[in-house]
């Protein structure tokens, strides 16, 4: 049977891209369910998916408008006004004027608004430190801890 240009029996360039599109589904379902899973672990239940993240954004990258919080979550700046909102209303985000422009505000985390993210973090990271610790052996462990860099190329820009 004659070999392709790249050297390889006929076939092989379509079971390997099948192979790649099997492992990224399943890696996309996996990722899924371990967010699920760390989502359960933490104590801020009451909030929500889009709260949590604009919790993070703002412990992350710092004081934000509403419209730099919406291009960053791809949602209206309407929807993150009303995000925004509740996290005022639980007293997580306040509002400051923007240094530059007086037509502005930036949202920034309160003291009780940082003292949540991190013990969102603390419960997530616990959950999963135990995990890990229980469930994989050592040989896994380091598995893991090399697919952990992997997956850290994967989602480089």
């Amino acid at each position: 049977m004659p070999d392709n240009e790249a050297g390889q029996p006929p076939g092989k360039d379509s079971e390997d891209s099948q192979d790649q599109e099997r492992t990224a589904a399943d890696l996309a379902a996996v990722v899924s369910q371990l967010m699920r899973r760390l989502r359960v672990a933490s104590p801020q239940g009451a909030l929500t998916p889009s709260q949590r993240t604009v919790l993070g954004r703002l412990a992350n990258g710092g004081p934000a408008t509403i419209a730099d919080l919406a291009r960053a979550e791809l949602v209206r700046p309407q929807s993150m006004r009303v995000i925004v909102g509740k996290l005022e209303e639980l007293d997580l985000v306040a509002r400051s004027p923007h240094p530059t422009d007086g037509r502005q505000v930036l949202f920034s985390l309160t003291e009780h608004g940082r003292e949540a993210v991190a013990s969102v973090r603390h419960s997530k990271h616990a959950w999963l430190a135990d995990a890990i610790a229980h469930r994989l052996s050592p040989d896994e462990q380091r598995t893991l801890h090399d697919a952990t860099g992997l997956l850290q190329r994967l989602v480089e820009e």
